[in-house]
């Protein structure tokens, strides 16, 4: 069964002002049109555009209470959540809980009657929230997860200036000998409590100078360039520093990143597709006027520095790729309907399907035609997915509930 669904873009304020829209055939509304909610989820859920064919449910939250069955789930909700997200700004410095983080904190809040809706508060539901991101610009630009110390400390070197808040960042970072996590734990602790006084005015001054004098390499001057941007539109925010202590990545299209508990990172611009678990659990860490919880997120984040965190696809057939992450809550497929022609896709539960190029239809007991930015919901049949046309399409779908 396939049903048709859309929404409408959520205007948060760091939204392209276009690229949803020129993906949709649409005309910009005129704002930021940053995310696209194609899922169940409570805070926008999708439209459904043949509620005849469900019994009247208007959204798809509303018909997958109604009737789990009937949508191809064991129980009343969607264990993922697929959108299209364009940045044309930098998102907040966030990281999320593990699903026992969720739980606990979730249990916590509701006992000392913490407002669901509070804006301090930080478990909105008992759910973890792991995510992944897939290029749809030639670029697609973030910070993920903290580089190796030894890189910071060799980088925080070739710029200091011998201003007294950059020998204190220095300090703070510590000796070779030292272990990465503990130092950076302690560092992004002192950061955003404020410990190491005024270092983003003095760490931005010493980024300038330093890309001014042009002896620095292509990897360096970029995340000084960051640095510099970031403070810009987010003057003396903290988070502009631990910024400076992370992964600066550039996809390309078609590219991955997944970003699993734990892992601090912020989306800085780009359009792509995003597909997480279904949970509204964001600890936040600077970037943003949004409540901070140091405690909180310090308690939540991975410290262990990491290599970028690229998740590659797996070819499974002719023209069908799949990225498939650590987790059974959710899988995405990428599929060239050229290539495709026809081959069997045994999906693993409910899917939600979204074209991003050229026309493509979907084919199993039914067939729709799908044109490029509309999506569709998918009911598991017995029959395998077919996929054939001239375009891209997204599948994401679940292992938790077949």
């Amino acid at each position: 069964m396939f049903l048709p669904i859309d929404n409408v873009p959520r205007d948060y304020a760091w939204g392209s002002t276009s690229a949803i829209a020129e993906l949709r055939g649409m005309e910009p509304s005129g704002g930021p049109e940053a995310e696209l909610w194609l899922g169940a989820h409570p805070g926008s859920p999708a439209r459904i555009l043949s509620p005849e064919s469900v019994g009247g449910a208007t959204d798809l939250a509303e018909w997958i209470a109604a009737s789990p069955s009937h949508a191809g789930l064991a129980g009343p909700r969607l264990p993922f959540l697929l959108k299209l997200l364009a940045a044309a700004a930098p998102l907040s410095l966030q990281a999320h809980p593990s699903l026992e983080q969720a739980d606990a904190g979730f249990a916590r809040e509701n006992a000392a009657g913490v407002p669901i809706d509070a804006p301090h508060r930080n478990y909105k539901d008992a759910f973890h929230k792991p995510e992944l991101v897939v290029a749809l610009s030639e670029t697609y630009s973030a910070l993920c997860g903290f580089r190796a110390v030894g890189e910071t400390r060799a980088l925080l070197a070739a710029i200091d200036d011998g201003a007294a808040p950059l020998a204190a960042l220095s300090a703070s970072l510590g000796e070779d000998s030292d272990a990465d996590a503990e130092v950076l734990r302690r560092t992004v602790r002192d950061l955003l409590d404020g410990r190491l006084g005024a270092v983003v005015p003095a760490l931005v001054a010493a980024a300038d100078a330093a890309l001014a004098r042009g002896t620095l390499d292509a990897d360096e001057e970029t995340v000084l360039r960051t640095v510099a941007s970031l403070a810009d539109a987010y003057p003396g925010d903290a988070g502009v520093a631990v910024a400076f202590l992370l992964n600066r990545v550039t996809l390309q299209r078609g590219e991955a990143l997944y970003l699993p508990a734990g892992n601090i990172h912020a989306y800085l611009e780009g359009f792509g597709v995003e597909l997480m678990a279904s949970s509204d659990n964001v600890l936040r860490g600077g970037l943003t006027p949004k409540h901070v919880d140091v405690d909180e997120l310090l308690a939540v984040l991975d410290f262990e520095p990491l290599p970028v965190p690229l998740l590659r696809p797996l070819a499974v057939g002719p023209g069908i790729d799949v990225f498939r992450p650590d987790v059974p809550d959710f899988e995405l497929l990428r599929v060239d309907a050229a290539l495709a022609a026809d081959t069997p896709i045994d999906l693993p539960g409910p899917a939600i399907a979204v074209v991003t190029q050229g026309t493509v239809r979907l084919t199993a007991s039914t067939e729709i035609t799908l044109p490029v930015g509309a999506a569709a919901y998918i009911v598991p049949e017995e029959q395998p997915l077919r996929v054939s046309g001239d375009g891209e399409v997204f599948v994401a779908t679940t292992h938790l509930d077949r």
